[in-house]
């Protein structure tokens, strides 16, 4: 079985948001598991990424990943590493054709960008943190830097954890209305007192909007709800907790 993934119309060059299936990992991992730091057998996550990689057109070793800390900072991925070398970040940036560049994510959004025209990519992991802190506008920052125009970025939210499965408490909605009073409208009364349903699709929708991104979209499908489709660390903690595994989301620019 190939590995599983969904695509999005106006992204104009490869990609991939991969779904949990087309792997080979058992277990909690079951299958498309695709991180690099989970606690699956290694050679099996090796085996998932490089189905990916050729779902994309492209050899194992094409696959960039990094180690995610729910920050800002944005690689630039023009020299490629290991996957032991891989940098603490949480976006990257390339415009060396036969690269993809990889993020995982487990209700996080996963954000792939492309500019076609000047021949740059980048893909961004948004939790809530991350995009808070500006992780959305340094990857467009650092596109342009690499020759992109910001009108002419297309970007997509794949699949993550929607408002309806994403209950939080004020800490996490005190940071996002540090940003603006008008953030409120990304909030809807929660199950409980003194917590609240959070649009992270919509919020990073709108982030990506308001720093001139070309197009902006979102696949609008739920990682919480969607079991047999996608890992969810939401759903693991409701179920009492354990290992998880993480699904793939990619670009790439095609060699030659």
């Amino acid at each position: 079985m190939s590995a599983v993934m969904l695509t999005a119309g106006s992204l104009p060059l490869p990609h991939g948001f991969f779904t949990r299936q087309g792997g080979v990992s058992s277990g909690p991992f079951a299958s498309l598991n695709c991180s690099l730091s989970s606690r699956d057998d290694p050679e099996a996550v090796r085996k998932n990424r490089a189905r990916a990689a050729a779902a994309l057109g492209l050899w194992p070793d094409a696959l960039l990943g990094l180690l995610q800390v729910h920050g800002q900072a944005v690689a630039d991925a023009r020299t490629p590493w290991a996957d032991e070398a891989r940098p603490e970040a949480d976006a990257m940036v390339t415009d060396r054709p036969g690269t993809a560049l990889g993020i995982v994510t487990a209700d996080c959004a996963p954000v792939l960008f492309a500019d076609a025209g000047a021949g740059v990519i980048g893909a961004a992991h948004a939790g809530w943190r991350g995009a808070v802190a500006g992780v959305l506008e340094a990857t467009l920052d650092a596109m342009e830097r690499l020759g992109a125009r910001r009108g002419r970025i297309a970007a997509v939210v794949g699949p993550c954890i929607a408002q309806a499965s994403y209950e939080v408490g004020p800490d996490l909605r005190d940071a996002v209305l540090a940003g603006g009073a008008g953030h409120a409208r990304f909030f809807a009364p929660g199950g409980r007192e003194g917590h609240w349903q959070f649009d992270l699709p919509g919020y990073c929708l709108a982030r990506l909007e308001a720093a001139g991104a070309g197009q902006a979209a979102a696949l609008g499908i739920d990682t919480l709800a969607e079991e047999a489709r996608f890992f969810s660390h939401r759903r693991r903690t409701l179920s009492g907790g354990g290992p998880i595994g993480h699904q793939l989301s990619a670009i790439a620019l095609p060699a030659g």
